[in-house]
């Protein structure tokens, strides 16, 4: 793989993880603010703890990347495991978040 390639990858990676989580983010910020009881404040840090999660994987899957692309990276094949790893922890993420806003979307369609 050449340096490009690592380099378009680890770009496609940064700009797929930031301004994807921002939005869950503020979401999960201002659903948090309304609730009552220990119980909203638990899953809004389960939901914060599990981003900031995926977040680190991310990211370190981009130092990952960025050590290959100078070739300080001793063992290649751990490498790609992180890869996928975070690759799926964020499709994993992103389905949690789709099912999430699609359920949101039923409740609002819902008369009263």
């Amino acid at each position: 793989m050449s340096t490009e390639a690592l380099g378009a990858v680890s770009a496609a990676l940064s700009s797929i993880a930031e301004p994807s989580l921002a939005p869950l983010q503020g979401a999960m910020h201002a659903g948090g603010a309304g609730a009552s009881g220990t119980t909203g404040a638990g899953f809004s840090s389960m939901v914060t703890q599990g981003l900031q999660q995926v977040n680190g994987q991310l990211l370190a899957s981009q130092m990952d990347l960025q050590q290959l692309s100078v070739g300080n990276v001793q063992n290649l094949h751990q490498v790609m495991i992180r890869l996928e790893e975070s690759r799926l922890a964020f499709q994993l993420t992103m389905q949690v978040r789709n099912r999430l806003l699609e359920s949101y979307q039923d409740v609002m369609r819902m008369q009263v």
